[in-house]
């Protein structure tokens, strides 16, 4: 049985911060779905990855001084498992009076003209992180008539859905994750887009990939750093990119990466505790 772990983690004193920061941290150490609240984070990885040391070793290395944290682990049964997210834990969003994500069980959904049904399961994606949220926007506001798209780090594939709706006429997802792999695979039967491609790998994928008028990618800022000369290569001359999944204080760090690579600044914008989406243009 795919038993999961849940570990909880409380912070005192708590803040969106950090918990913001241990999510990511516990996501490096394999953690596959995080709930922050107002106390700490629930966290949640297979049974078969759960190793108490690891936890320990996290937690030593919590940046933020003055924080108590404290745990508690307990087994949940795997085949509760997708139930239980899905009735606790994902609501119905809605995303600038344009866009509502919603699972397939949910009912009174507000009526939008896209109309997005994502049943999560394990993978990170429903558009309730500001991260999600900020590339959505994004994806809203500018035309797609007739791009070609490559969402890296699909995830559920909900951002590779959008901009199916919103035009493109090819969209490439890349996860390597297999288990959300899988699970975007199934999203995008769901919302009937077959125009999209999802394929589990990471980087070393695109070269054979068509070349993208819009490159996404909601990672982290260590990972974009260590891979953004592979998605500029894979983004066509007057292409655009748009990066999320780190602050606003990062981008210096972004850009020093990206320009010389052809990569310019258009814009930024910011969300919640300082989360930002970078928007680059490759001139050459």
């Amino acid at each position: 049985m795919n038993d999961y772990i849940e570990l909880r983690v409380n912070i005192t004193p708590c803040d969106e911060t950090a918990t913001d920061i241990l999510a990511a941290m516990l996501a490096d150490g394999g953690y596959e779905s995080f709930v922050p609240d107002s106390t700490g984070v629930t966290a949640y990885i297979s049974a078969r990855q759960f190793d108490s040391k690891t936890v320990e070793d996290i937690l030593a290395e919590f940046p933020l001084h003055g924080r108590k944290l404290s745990t508690c682990a307990n087994t949940i049964e795997g085949e509760d498992w997708n139930s239980e997210w899905e009735k606790h834990y994902f609501q119905p969003i809605v995303v600038a009076d344009q866009c509502v994500i919603h699972s397939s069980f949910h009912k009174d959904i507000p009526a939008c003209p896209y109309d997005i049904v994502i049943d999560p399961k394990m993978a990170f994606g429903t558009g309730h992180h500001a991260t999600t949220s900020l590339i959505i926007e994004q994806l809203l506001a500018i035309s797609l008539e007739g791009k070609n798209v490559i969402d890296m780090g699909t995830g559920t594939g909900i951002l590779a859905i959008l901009a199916a709706m919103r035009g493109a006429p090819a969209v490439t997802g890349i996860e390597i994750d297999p288990a959300a792999e899988a699970n975007a695979r199934e999203n995008i039967v769901t919302n009937h887009h077959p125009e999209i491609t999802i394929r589990l790998g990471e980087a070393s994928l695109l070269p054979t990939c068509e070349p993208a008028d819009l490159f996404i990618a909601n990672i982290n800022r260590n990972i974009i750093t260590n891979y953004i000369a592979e998605y500029a290569k894979a983004l066509k001359t007057g292409g655009t990119m748009l990066l999320s999944g780190f602050y606003e204080e990062d981008i210096p760090v972004i850009l020093k990466a990206a320009t010389p690579l052809g990569l310019t600044e258009t814009s930024h914008t910011v969300k919640g505790d300082n989360w930002t989406c970078l928007r680059l243009v490759k001139n050459s």
